[in-house]
């Protein structure tokens, strides 16, 4: 079922597990409206993958999920030619030549007989889909995720332009391909790079940050509900203030999760500067970090 409004895409994506912002739910229903992508960009951890897994969910399609990165081509994103396959089916079928031909009185009469065939050796049969393919072949819609595409190369960039634009692919064995359905698509960026413009162009542009603290504590009750109310906003309020010390990587709101879980496995219902130390390993990932927090460990609580 496509969303109805702003608001019901807002109540859907919370019963979805996920709390979004107004200009969240408004960019993602203007997305769904449009059939335009969406370029998510924003910090490590912030939710932007979590988001496209609770539209997945809101709208009950099947998401597909293509995870870029260096070096990634066609043959892994889009699909990749069995030349096996189609060589094993020449060689099984080699007898039947001489039938095709048999009535044809020139060579070039014998080559058309052949080449009216050749649909045979060129077709699905020897295609392995790829996601992007997956997604444009569906019979239902799904939800199509770009994750981290900003790692992939300058040139497989522009080959998505052909798909966000028109949601069509080209395939030179089979020709073009169009989209049985539109997919939801969105496409997720950690600023490894700069997007080209011509891809900026095509999409709606959507910036996830670290959430204020009443939807970080909301975040923190919801995913963690054994957690007591107020260490989870003591907990929030801790992680705030840690992201404010020039730090090499700052605690994302899954370090945020990692450690309000963890505080409730080792059944910790209270914060100090002990346990901050002693549990420092889920929120820093640098040595760096971890010895500039215990410096800055008595501004923290």
């Amino acid at each position: 079922m496509d969303f109805k409004s702003v608001n019901d895409v807002q109540e859907r994506l919370e019963m979805a597990g996920y709390i979004p912002s107004k200009e969240i739910s408004t960019v993602v229903f203007l997305a769904a409206a449009t059939q335009k992508p969406v370029l998510v960009e924003g910090p490590a951890g912030v939710g932007k993958t979590e988001l496209a897994k609770a539209i997945a969910r809101s709208l009950d399609r099947e998401l597909i999920r293509l995870q870029c990165y260096e070096g990634l081509d066609e043959s892994k994103a889009l699909y990749e030619w069995e030349y096996a396959k189609q060589l094993l089916y020449t060689q099984m079928v080699k007898d039947r030549i001489n039938d095709i031909i048999a009535h044809t009185a020139t060579l070039a009469e014998a080559v058309d007989q052949i080449a009216a065939q050749e649909d045979a050796f060129f077709s699905d049969r020897f295609i392995q889909s790829r996601p992007l393919l997956q997604a444009i072949s569906s019979e239902k819609p799904v939800v199509l995720l770009l994750d981290e595409v900003d790692k992939s190369d300058p040139e497989f960039e522009a080959f998505l332009l052909e798909l966000l634009s028109d949601f069509q692919v080209t395939i030179p064995e089979l020709g073009t391909r169009k989209a049985i359905s539109i997919p939801f698509v969105l496409l997720t960026s950690n600023n490894y790079r700069d997007m080209s413009d011509a891809l900026k162009r095509r999409c709606l542009h959507l910036y996830i940050d670290y959430p204020q603290r009443e939807t970080e504590v909301q975040i923190v009750r919801l995913k963690i509900p054994g957690i007591e109310g107020k260490l989870a906003a003591d907990l929030v309020d801790s992680i705030r203030r840690i992201r404010l010390l020039d730090l090499k990587k700052s605690p994302s709101i899954s370090e945020t999760l990692d450690w309000a879980q963890s505080l409730l496995v080792l059944q910790i219902n209270e914060l100090t500067p002990e346990v901050i130390s002693e549990t420092l390993n889920v929120i820093c990932k640098y040595q760096i970090d971890m010895e500039k927090v215990r410096k800055n460990i008595n501004k923290i609580i």
